[in-house]
């Protein structure tokens, strides 16, 4: 830890955390370069704020501090220190992670995810512990933003009002979730903006790290790519911008400019709250990427797709983290009639056929999409699908997508209505195709020859039709 940097210094250690009230910092390695500076603003005498770098890691954080009595900066420094603890002592997992162990060893998503959840419950349980302890730091909590860079992936663990910013091909966009009053107004739809404007204590937060034993912590994994930039940073700064937009021309500038400058905009216009920023810039020539490229195109295949098409880019990003792409050879079957099956899947490039009793049916491409039904239940599959070509296909199972409805409510909302119109599209083409099939069936009946009268002449042949009177 550094807890005497002086103003302006750069620091060379592992490990760069905040605890004064005003320091900047930047350091690099091959891949990653970060810069860091906070300070405690135009009104308030105490920085409560902290950060945290570790170069070794991969690991920002940035942390917003409450409470009386210099509590909020007792409990943002706890959170920092913790979860910096729980991650470093899961070396081995990391380590893991990033060599594609397989077998017993083989650490997931999911695995990094948890581990990210774990680390910001225990700073939680070990804030509380100490405020129950210190009858003057009743109450105090802390925000915590936490990302983790593991190869191509980035993992985040999120509570409070603190973001997370990513600009990625000129584009600047929030991925972290606000939980404050004003936020969850805005959700719910029940009032204007300009009503909400005038609601007491609209900026309150609704979880922190700290104030209870536990806390719903926010998780996230998204694919980075080289030419990526990330922004943590505290409410003093946030709170003073309109929109994502902002930021951009920020992040055409060097590090240590952006760093020092968003903090002095934010004093400019009041400065109000103390300001903290790190910036995280990956390295790398993003246009020349091929993975970059089928990043993109498999965002843009899931965002195309009616059930998705409702989605907020940082809700999207959440559906993407519980997709897999899977490859397959010329021929090679995906799935088989009559077999149950728990995916969906959407062909993101290449094509595939789809036969019933051994006849094609119909050949699907790129955005296409089969097996819907498998989402909501376990039925046997009603056709045979098999790659034509090389394909590359999204893989959604059934345990991810309820997850996603158990914990992210407005997207479980906007999903759902998108499926009801799935399925009532679907049911159209069926009933559309039993029309079809009637009117043939009743053509075919009028036009086949009655031979009746021929073999029992002076009988009318309604008589005996095998349809009976008419």
């Amino acid at each position: 830890m550094r807890p005497d940097a002086p103003e302006g210094s750069a620091a060379p250690l592992d490990a760069l955390c905040r605890v004064v009230p005003s320091s900047q910092g930047h350091m690099s390695t091959d891949a990653i370069r970060f810069f860091a500076a906070t300070d405690v603003g135009c009104v308030r005498e105490h920085n409560e704020d902290n950060f945290l770098v570790d170069k070794k890691l991969s690991l920002f954080m940035v942390a917003d501090g409450m409470g009386g009595h210099a509590a909020g900066e007792v409990a943002s420094a706890i959170a920092v220190r913790t979860i910096h603890e729980e991650i470093k002592r899961e070396r081995d997992l990391l380590s893991d992670f990033l060599s594609g162990a397989r077998g017993a060893s083989r650490v997931t998503n999911k695995d990094v995810l948890a581990l990210m959840e774990h680390a910001v419950q225990r700073a939680c349980s070990r804030i509380h512990e100490e405020a129950q302890n210190d009858p003057q730091k009743r109450g105090m909590g802390t925000t915590v933003s936490a990302l983790l860079i593991l190869g191509t992936r980035g993992f985040i663990g999120h509570v409070g009002d603190s973001r997370i910013y990513l600009q990625r091909g000129g584009v600047v966009q929030q991925i972290t979730e606000d939980h404050t009053v004003f936020n969850e107004l805005i959700k719910r739809g029940k009032l204007t903006k300009e009503q909400i404007e005038k609601v007491g204590h609209k900026n309150a937060i609704t979880r922190a790290v700290g104030v209870y034993e536990r806390v719903d912590v926010d998780t996230l994994m998204i694919e980075v790519l080289p030419g990526d930039d990330f922004l943590l940073t505290s409410d003093g700064l946030t709170g003073y911008l309109e929109s994502a937009d902002e930021l951009g021309p920020w992040f055409q500038q060097d590090g240590d400019t952006a760093s020092k400058g968003l903090v002095d905009l934010a004093k400019e216009r009041g400065g109000k709250d103390n300001i903290t920023v790190v910036i995280v810039r990956l390295g790398g020539d993003v246009e020349n990427d091929e993975r970059a490229k089928r990043l993109a195109l498999k965002r843009e295949v899931l965002a195309r797709m009616p059930l998705f098409a409702r989605l907020s880019d940082r809700e999207l990003l959440r559906v993407m983290q519980s997709v897999e792409v899977r490859k397959y050879d010329h021929e090679q079957t995906v799935i088989r009639e009559g077999d149950k099956g728990d995916e969906l899947f959407i062909v993101l490039s290449g094509k595939v056929t789809v036969s019933r009793g051994g006849e094609v049916l119909t050949r699907l491409g790129a955005g296409e999409h089969f097996g819907e039904m498998a989402l909501i239940r376990a039925v046997p599959r009603s056709a045979t699908v098999n790659a034509e070509g090389s394909a590359e296909l999204i893989a959604i199972r059934r345990v991810d997508f309820f997850e996603i409805l158990r914990t992210e409510h407005e997207i479980a909302v906007k999903m759902l209505w998108q499926f009801l119109g799935v399925l009532a599209d679907r049911l159209d083409a069926t009933s559309s195709e039993l029309r079809h099939a009637k009117q043939e069936l009743h053509a075919e009946e009028l036009q086949t020859e009655d031979v009746t009268i021929e073999i029992f002449p002076g009988i009318e042949a309604s008589d005996h039709s095998p349809f009976g009177r008419r």
